[in-house]
């Protein structure tokens, strides 16, 4: 599968990412000939500069002025005009719906009343819908990148002076981790945090990748401490991408039908279950024969306690009849760390994702406790916790 990572420690525009994309190897005449179809009077250049010291490529884009406030019904009106494949047509459509959505919930208005100023200019249209045929040229598949900076300070936009991010840029930017910086100036812009949140599916660290090309875009920008330059590798993904942080393993699925026991024996039956050593035990309401109302019992183990899972089963529900499978596992890795909280050290699991993120969540006895220790609510312990977690960068 071919995948590609970005790079964003210096932030994202639509320039950026173009030029970079193009620099791994997509073809800017075809690029050209896509947005002249568009019956948009823009010219695009590519050019090799340098950013502190490091090589890059420079997308230059020279239109007319264009005082022009576009809506998205216009703006989609002009993509579908395009002489482009489907696969981008829908890229390019995406990235403007997510726009209006972001600018329709900043603004308090619905979608059809949005009308785009910086993003609706003749620029940003074309480095939205360049990327979209570049992405579709290079046959990307699958994208992930890095914690993002948005920089600081403020930038003046249509509706006035506004502080770093901009309104739509922070909107869109929901659930994207950020990355610390505090430069003075806007590292991030809307074009750019649509791409990310529409193109990219997971962040942080670099994955398992086979890297085949490293496409480098610059900024306009010099900044003090950091060349501004967004990286895109683009590769294949590694064969065996999440070997370390992934775990396989078999167990048995048993399953049965329950339509003559009472609640108080399933009860008890999952109580002996588990003290059997199963891994996990789950009951699903069904419709049996005759529309008779009845439970169906799942128990997953591992092989080795097959045949005792089995026996308890029988013991304690009557059935006359059991159904067993062998089934693969994906686990991920998981460890035991301690949090530091208003009631001392929790402790909590840690697991780790195959593109190298941790998620922290605390162990449910330990909240308990303090629950009942405290008389505090059990959703108000985990939200406390979970915000310590996040404080201590968990």
């Amino acid at each position: 599968m071919r995948v590609a990572y970005l790079d964003c420690s210096s932030g994202i525009s639509g320039d950026m990412t173009l030029a970079a994309l193009i620099d791994c190897g997509a073809n800017l005449k075809e690029i050209q000939a896509a947005i002249d179809s568009m019956g948009l009077v823009a010219s695009l250049s590519i050019a090799p500069v340098r950013k502190q010291g490091f090589r890059a490529q420079k997308l230059q884009i020279r239109a007319p002025e264009d005082p022009t406030h576009r809506d998205l019904e216009q703006i989609l009106e002009c993509i579908s005009r395009a002489r482009i494949s489907p696969s981008a047509r829908r890229i390019a459509n995406r990235i403007f719906e997510r726009l209006a959505k972001a600018e329709a919930r900043v603004h308090g208005i619905s979608i059809d009343q949005v009308h785009f100023h910086e993003v609706g200019a003749i620029d940003s249209i074309v480095d939205i819908v360049g990327c979209a045929v570049a992405w579709d040229q290079l046959g990307i598949q699958s994208a992930t990148a890095s914690a993002v900076p948005t920089g600081t300070g403020f930038v003046r936009i249509a509706h006035g002076r506004v502080a770093v991010p901009a309104p739509a840029t922070a909107e869109l930017l929901r659930g994207i981790p950020i990355a610390p910086c505090d430069l003075q100036a806007e590292l991030t812009t809307p074009t750019g945090a649509a791409i990310l949140a529409e193109l990219v599916s997971g962040f942080g660290p670099l994955p398992a990748i086979q890297i085949e090309t490293i496409g480098l875009g610059a900024g306009t920008r010099e900044l003090e401490d950091r060349p501004n330059l967004l990286r895109i590798f683009l590769g294949a993904e590694s064969p065996h991408p999440s070997a370390s942080r992934v775990d396989t393993d078999t167990v048995v699925r048993f399953e049965t039908n329950l339509d003559d026991v009472t609640g108080e024996q399933i009860g008890f039956a999952i109580e002996q279950l588990w003290a059997a050593g199963a891994l996990d035990v789950y009951t699903t309401a069904i419709q049996m024969k005759k529309n008779r109302p009845g439970t169906l019992l799942s128990v997953l183990a591992n092989p080795e306690l097959a045949q005792r899972i089995e026996l308890v089963i029988f013991a304690h529900t009557g059935t006359l009849g059991i159904r067993k499978s062998l089934q693969q596992r994906s686990i991920l890795k998981r460890h035991a760390v301690e949090v530091q909280t208003p009631w001392g050290k929790v402790s909590c699991k840690a697991a780790s994702y195959p593109d190298g993120s941790e998620v922290l969540s605390p162990e449910y006895e330990a909240c308990r406790k303090i629950a009942l220790e405290h008389g505090l609510k059990l959703s108000e312990v985990l939200q406390r916790i979970q915000a310590a977690i996040e404080t201590d960068g968990g």
